[in-house]
């Protein structure tokens, strides 16, 4: 299985970037997890729907075809990590690719989120992107320990 992290916004602080690699290169090799950076549309004269469309553009060309989407969205479900695993260890039985995309500052499209086929949320906080880069890496890290039985994760 191959899990995709999909975030709208190139540049990262060096401590998020530091924390999201010490993440990454812990899970095994059968499950691949990539992150995809696209590149945030500059902000000027466009309205909000236009910038929008042009990120979901970027982001659709970023997502291999077949993959299952699932859209970080603030008014999406909530999610515990135990229901996350859960959600893992279904992706990796149904043999699915997963995208799990991160909107840039204004968010995703309407039309994308949408057509995902989920829509969860990480927090009721409103958080910075770095932040949820790293907070998304940690928790997938977390719900891959618990469908192993690793001692990562302590109830």
């Amino acid at each position: 299985m191959r899990l995709t992290i999909v975030a709208v916004g190139q540049k990262v602080p060096d401590w998020a970037q530091t924390a999201y690699d010490d993440y990454a290169k812990r899970f095994p090799p059968e499950l691949k997890v990539e992150l995809k950076a696209v590149k945030t549309e500059p902000r000027g004269s466009k309205t909000l729907e236009n910038l929008l469309a042009a990120e979901r553009t970027r982001i659709e060309g970023a997502i291999a075809r077949g993959c299952r989407i699932v859209a970080l969205d603030e008014r999406g479900t909530a999610v515990t990590t135990m229901a996350l695993a859960e959600h893992l260890k279904n992706w990796q039985l149904s043999g699915d690719d997963v995208a799990i995309v991160i909107g840039g500052p204004d968010g995703l499209d309407a039309g994308f989120k949408q057509s995902a086929h989920q829509r969860i949320r990480l927090s009721d906080l409103t958080l910075p992107h770095a932040m949820v880069r790293v907070l998304l890496i940690e928790q997938l890290y977390r719900a891959w320990s618990i469908t192993i039985n690793h001692p990562y994760h302590r109830e």
